[in-house]
């Protein structure tokens, strides 16, 4: 058995419209990150068989983003997003999905906000399943005039599997600077 590396949230950024708003409009960040390592890389076709095989169906992937401003008091922004992703392990004899000489035909379908993808690759699933993009809108007066540094926090947690022991995850984005007139 390998070692497998450690599951971390990297490429965290933040984006923005544009610098400076008024205070009479609505912001829109958005937070974008990506769940890397152990998990992702085995978050494979052979690892979904294996599951499949011990009828381990189902993972759930929980996580959330929230959105603050300031330096050592943080206040947040928005309304913070805590929800999940959830992959089902299903057997399949569509060839698009799978490799048609294989016996065994696992594949997976990705749930995001309750609604359905199934991706024609492993590397899709992968970016379905494990990269993220969250918008954050709130209104401009809620920062008041002036300079404002913003920062995100994203974790994300999941049970035992076959694949790979129950973990966590957390990170923080660099600050963005936008200002208020």
């Amino acid at each position: 058995m390998s070692i497998m590396s450690e599951t971390q949230i990297s490429a965290m950024t933040l984006g923005k419209e544009k610098d400076e708003y008024s205070s009479d409009e609505k912001i829109t960040i958005t937070a974008r990150f990506s769940l890397t390592g152990g998990l992702r890389d085995a978050f494979n076709e052979k690892n979904w068989t294996q599951a499949y095989d011990e009828n381990d169906n189902t993972i759930k992937l929980k996580y959330g983003v929230k959105l603050a401003k300031g330096g050592i008091r943080k206040h947040e922004l928005g309304k913070p997003i805590d929800t999940y992703r959830k992959a089902s392990i299903f057997w399949t004899r569509n060839p698009k999905l799978v490799n048609p000489m294989k016996d065994r035909r696992i594949w997976v379908q990705v749930a995001k906000n309750f609604e359905p993808f199934i991706a024609l690759t492993e590397e899709d699933v992968k970016k379905e399943f494990f990269d993220f993009e969250e918008k954050f809108t709130f209104n401009a007066s809620e920062l008041g005039t002036g300079n404002h540094k913003i920062s995100a926090e994203a974790f994300a947690s999941w049970e035992t599997h076959p694949y790979i022991k129950k973990g966590d995850a957390k990170n923080q984005s660099d600050e963005i600077e936008i200002s208020i007139n």
